[in-house]
């Protein structure tokens, strides 16, 4: 995934540091609570929400299922249109496909709409390299870009940035990257907004590529779809004469008819609102199609594996494929609303990355082992995901992967899953609670033992237990167990009713 955030710490020490900044908890707090609140009651407008949700659900799990086939037809479509379709199957593959063609238009600068799938592999980082300069055109990564900063929201990449620090980002650095802010601009949004638009509009005059990412690709007819808010989306897709959109394969959907329940619920979920003021598709070239009218002359589409083959393969994970990037868990999330974005240490922040972030790139890594472990787990992510992704059940399943071992690794024929670092203790836990539960006298021993010893019981754990206890209260443990109290209750019968 994308270089700027190599080298982080893991999720714990980033997070520590995140909540002792009062400014970036301010701007959080104020900034989820109100997209929030927003969703809530736009959500509450519509009667059928739940059978809606349950139709994204199953038309993304469908469709994962026969990914193979709905991709080749896809490819085929697509390219009847005029398009040409290439395939990575990781970041470098895709940057260098990006760089070549992009080199091959003897241009050397780019615009770009917002883009998850950019991000994730590095683009940005790549195409500078290779003496290519790109324009994100969004005003959230623009203000990103120009702060030299890191996106910490998928839907509001600069949520940890208020007014006055925009103000003082635009006065700064526009000029180094076009038309300079405007004398005396203040931190009202209309004269925010309006220094942004002047600085860009420029840009999209003049590009001659563009590059983009999609919400959704229908198979059916080769469309690709884009939903955005301000039109700088649509000012990139219409404008340039060569337009290279990188879209990750689970981005599908079979046909036009299942696009229509996405683009109800994609819209309230993310900006509250009932449908986005710009709706974007495009299928092929304009000179693809009978007569002139807007879009690229030439169209390339990089179809992104980097992981997403694998995470498939996973019959707990894979429902993270479904996610429609709308960001509904990241406004709902405890823990985000605390340690912001950057301290997940990916371009998918909140519930969401936790999720998908170690299974695109692995547990191998401090700090995505530390992913699956940055939630309450109290299920208000899946409680507003459109499409029912059971994120807890995803990051318990993870949590399983980190301590049962590390990397997969082969020797000869053989799979060889490498111990973890640091999860000792807790795989002896488990396996002693193992142990205890498949032997019914001993574990009634042990309750028994334990409830008699509570007066001896101390208020925190030893070793690394203390980390857990140090934020907690240790559960009282009762007087009595459970199945004493139920004997005793109920005349000396078990819970099934029989005579012990």
């Amino acid at each position: 995934m994308s270089g700027t955030f190599v080298g982080m710490p893991a999720f714990p020490k980033a997070a520590r540091e995140a909540v002792a900044n009062p400014t970036l908890r301010g701007n959080l707090r104020h900034a989820t609570h109100t997209i929030r609140a927003k969703r809530a009651a736009a959500v509450a407008e519509v009667s059928d929400w739940a059978e809606l949700r349950e139709a994204g659900r199953q038309i993304k799990d469908h469709t994962l299922r026969r990914l193979d086939q709905y991709l080749v037809q896809l490819e085929a479509a697509v390219t009847a249109a005029g398009g040409t379709v290439h395939w990575a199957a990781d970041a470098d593959e895709a940057n260098r496909i990006v760089t070549r063609l992009v080199k091959e238009t003897g241009e050397s600068e780019v615009v770009k709409v917002k883009s998850m799938a950019t991000q994730e592999i590095g683009l940005n980082e790549a195409l500078e390299a290779e003496g290519i300069r790109a324009y994100e055109t969004d005003l959230a990564e623009l203000i990103v870009q120009l702060g030299k900063d890191r996106p910490s929201h998928i839907l509001v990449p600069a949520i940890h940035r208020n007014r006055g620090e925009i103000r003082d980002i635009f006065r700064a650095e526009m000029s180094e990257w076009g038309r300079p802010a405007p004398e005396g601009l203040t931190d009202t949004p209309a004269e925010l907004a309006e220094a942004a638009r002047l600085h860009l509009r420029e840009k999209f005059l003049r590009a001659k590529v563009g590059i983009s990412g999609a919400n959704f690709m229908v198979a059916e007819t080769g469309t690709l779809v884009v939903v955005e808010s301000e039109g700088n989306g649509r000012m990139c897709l219409t404008l340039p004469e060569t337009l290279i959109s990188v879209v990750g394969i689970e981005k599908i959907v079979p046909t036009w008819r299942d696009l229509e329940v996405f683009l109800q619920t994609l819209p309230r979920s993310s900006t509250a609102e009932r449908m986005n003021p710009y709706t974007s598709t495009w299928t092929g070239t304009r000179d693809g199609h009978a007569g002139e009218g807007d879009g690229p002359r030439t169209f390339h589409l990089v179809l992104l594996d980097n992981g997403r083959t694998d995470t498939l393969a996973d019959e707990v994970g894979r429902q993270a494929l479904r996610c429609i990037r709308c960001s509904a868990c990241l406004n709902v999330c405890p823990v985000y609303e605390r340690a912001g974005g950057h301290a997940y240490g990916s371009v998918y922040p909140g519930p969401i990355g936790a999720i998908l972030s170690p299974q695109l790139r692995g547990t191998a890594s401090e700090i995505d082992a530390s992913l699956p472990y940055a939630s309450s787990l109290c299920g208000a992510c899946y409680e507003v995901c459109p499409v029912a992704i059971d994120i807890p059940e995803v990051l318990v399943h993870l949590r399983e992967r980190v301590v049962e071992g590390g990397p997969v690794t082969r020797a000869g024929n053989r799979v060889v899953l490498k111990p973890a670092k640091g999860h000792a203790a807790e795989r002896a836990a488990m396996r002693a609670a193992r142990w205890a539960f498949s032997r019914p006298g001993a574990l009634r021993a042990g309750q028994r033992l334990a409830s008699r010893t509570r007066g001896l019981h101390p208020r925190t754990l030893p070793g690394p237990g203390r980390a857990w206890s140090a934020a907690r209260d240790l559960p009282a443990v009762p007087a009595e167990p459970f199945r004493d109290w139920w004997q005793r209750t109920n005349g000396g019968t078990t819970e099934e009713g029989t005579a012990k």
